[in-house]
Parts: structure tokens; C-alpha cells; sequence
């Protein structure tokens, strides 16, 4: 483990993500096998570097001193989400097709929404990842509204 392949900014702030996973090498194997990232910690907690972002995987667990009434449990329910991986790529139809042949499940087939094509997949335990192409965005064409607006 080198310093500079950790989250661990030395000025300012740095983003990663964090995900309740119900079996750390499997998570960890989706995340680099599938997706190409590099395990940067195996456990404890699992951080993979994926791309220019971290992922962080702990089990869940019961509350802690730093956060006294919060429970961590991956998602229960596949039809909801609250929140979403967003990984932008430069060619969706070779993502889709690799990450596939690796075993990725996509909800879709990438689908043209006039400011990007984009289409979702879930990881081991059910966390909705977007992946998306600009394309039309970068002539200032925008998506369409979404369902139900418009």
C-alpha cells in the first residue's frame, strides 16, 4: 500500500464513497475484476481506487460512538435508491460490452437521452451504478425531463 494511492489528501478535500456490503471479497472483486479498479486495502475497510475516485466497503453493522443512532445494511429493496454510483466513461458501448463479458448485469442497453447515453447496472449488492456518455450535453443539448415532468 503506497500513501498516494490512499484517499488521504495532504491539502483541501478529496471525495470518495462509501458502501454497506454484505460480503467484502465479493464487493471487493466486482469493483476491480468487473469494473477495473485497483484494491488499494483488501479489508478493513476494503478500498478499491477506481478510476480518479475511491470506494470504501465495510459490513454493516450497529451504531458507533461517531454516529449513536445509525445502522449501516446494504440496499433492502432493488426498486428503490436514494443515491447512485455515476461513472462517466468516453465509450459506453465498449464499456457495456466488456464489463458485460465480465459479468456485469445491465438493467438496459445503452439508451440515447439526447444529452448523453447512459444506461444501469447493479453491483453484488443490489447499489445502482449510472453509466454514462456525454454526447449532446457537449453541443448544449440537455436530457429529456425526467418521467412524469413534462
Amino acid at each position: 500500500m503506497r500513501r498516494e494511492d490512499l484517499p488521504a489528501p495532504e491539502s483541501g478535500l478529496l471525495l470518495t464513497h462509501f458502501l454497506t456490503v454484505a460480503d467484502v471479497p465479493r464487493s471487493r472483486a466486482f469493483y476491480s475484476d468487473v469494473l477495473g479498479g485497483e484494491v488499494v486495502l483488501a479489508e478493513n475497510p476494503c478500498i478499491v481506487k477506481l478510476a480518479n475516485s475511491w470506494l470504501i466497503m465495510n459490513p454493516g453493522g450497529g451504531p458507533t460512538p461517531d454516529k449513536p443512532d445509525v445502522t449501516l445494511r446494504p440496499p433492502a429493496d432493488p426498486g428503490t435508491a436514494t443515491s447512485f454510483l455515476n461513472i462517466r466513461v468516453a465509450d459506453i458501448e465498449r464499456c457495456y460490452r466488456e464489463w458485460s463479458a465480465l459479468g456485469a448485469e445491465f438493467l438496459t442497453e445503452p439508451i440515447d437521452r439526447k444529452a448523453e447515453l447512459r444506461c444501469y447496472l447493479r453491483d453484488p449488492d443490489g447499489y445502482l451504478i449510472e453509466v454514462g456518455q456525454a454526447t449532446g450535453l457537449l453541443d448544449g443539448i440537455l436530457a429529456d425531463p425526467p418521467a412524469g415532468q413534462g
